[in-house]
């Protein structure tokens, strides 16, 4: 194959196709994949092909198949388009909006240089990781503060590295799944409970001292935000990180926000300014280099957090677990031919 892709060509259905070899048009880098990652939560909707896909799309439109996903990932820099300044051929980058493919171009704005020491595993998680950091900006964090995390998929377990390196105290994850639990305490949550437990709240309450003041809502369930609602602060922000599938909510808005004076924050990782950083709205390019200078810092440690390293070969297979449901680890395609592993 000259450039293998992974392609969801029908509902439940994910090939490795080859498709052309790009040559990168102005302002665009092509890029080498060496690790690209798989969010499970993203995926398996667009797999699946569920609604509310895409924050512009149309609301219940109908899904369309073939569809490509892939959009964390990090390679190596075969070429560049005229204009391109900030990497040159040789250079290890990051990617914002890629896809599980070989070979691809990218924006120069989506492409982000890796320091010296950190390693592609770390780096392809960058575009994911910049989603809770930017959650927690928009509720205007505050170091000392605590933050209860719902939900620990990937995004939830970068939520909490991320929390837990900004200076939040306690990091609370929420989980139903006891396996994830006692992954987000390995991770550096200081408490990790059953979000369905009758004592949720009070738990959380008495772990915070009258509740969490920042919430990271990562599941886009109603339930889950229900039960949030029950364990945020007076004067709380709870970011609505997670994206939802349906829009209608049960939610006692009454008494759960407006009474307790709760703000609700859009944390979609696509409401940031273009560019011109400020307090609490920071540019997806801001937010990776920082990332990736607190990887190369030791302030994030990733070491073991990639659960399954998987070759490109086997994603059919990886995708017809992940459309059976249930838990699903977090995982990384090696798109390195096996003698340059």
């Amino acid at each position: 194959m000259n450039n293998p892709n992974i392609v969801f060509t029908a509902p439940r259905v994910a090939e490795v196709i080859d498709k052309p070899v790009p040559s990168p048009g102005p302002g665009e880098v092509l890029v080498r994949t060496v690790r690209s990652c798989l969010s499970a939560g993203t995926e398996r909707g667009n797999l699946l092909g569920e609604p509310n896909m895409g924050l512009h799309s149309q609301k219940d439109a109908p899904a369309t198949f073939p569809r490509q996903l892939g959009y964390s990932a990090a390679g190596i820099v075969e070429a560049v388009g005229d204009g391109v300044a900030s990497v040159k051929p040789g250079d290890r980058v990051a990617m914002s909006y890629s896809q599980h493919a070989a070979l691809q171009c990218r924006p120069e704005a989506f492409v982000y240089p890796i320091p010296d020491g950190v390693m592609f595993d770390a780096a392809a998680l960058t575009h994911i990781a910049i989603m809770p950091m930017q959650a927690l900006r928009k509720c205007r964090f505050e170091f000392g503060e605590s933050v209860l995390v719902m939900g620990q998929g990937i995004l939830g377990q970068l939520a909490v590295k991320v929390a837990r390196a900004a200076g939040a105290a306690p990091v609370i994850a929420a989980d139903p799944v006891p396996a994830k639990r006692a992954r987000a305490l390995a991770l550096g949550a200081d408490l990790a409970l059953d979000p369905s437990a009758p004592d949720f709240a009070a738990r959380v309450n008495a772990a915070t001292g009258g509740g969490a003041r920042v919430v990271i809502e990562v599941t886009g369930v109603d339930r889950a935000l229900d039960r949030a609602l029950d364990a945020v602060a007076r004067f709380g922000r709870v970011a609505l990180l997670g994206c939802t599938r349906r829009s209608e909510f049960a939610i006692d808005y009454y008494r759960k926000v407006h009474g307790r004076g709760v703000t609700l924050v859009g944390a979609h990782n696509q409401a940031r300014p273009d560019h011109d950083s400020s307090p609490g709205w920071w540019t997806r390019r801001d937010d990776a280099l920082a990332y990736l200078r607190m990887v190369s810092l030791d302030r994030i440690d990733l070491a073991g957090f990639v659960e399954e390293v998987h070759t490109v070969s086997d994603a059919p297979t990886i995708y017809s677990r992940l459309a059976a449901g249930g838990a699903f680890p977090t995982v990384q395609f090696d798109w390195e031919p096996p003698h340059e592993r």
